[in-house]
């Protein structure tokens, strides 16, 4: 594979890669932690909390670019 890309920049990360080395690390990402040593996997509501608190600093960011365009 080819290093540099159609516009002449040099690719870098996955771009870099074969596509067989990109489908062996992408499989790996599912296989690093057993389902039973996660910590969502035990605690639904851990898992609730984070999303909940995610979801507000989204909005809060978001309404805040808002207001800076009008």
């Amino acid at each position: 594979m080819d290093d540099i890309d159609t516009s002449g920049h040099k690719r870098r990360g996955f771009a870099s890669m074969s596509p067989e080395k990109r489908r062996q690390m992408a499989s790996m990402g599912g296989k690093a932690v057993p389902k039973e040593k996660r910590a969502y996997a035990r605690d639904p509501n851990l898992a609730s909390r984070s999303g909940k608190k995610g979801g507000a600093a989204i909005r809060v960011v978001t309404y805040k670019s808002r207001s800076d365009m009008l």
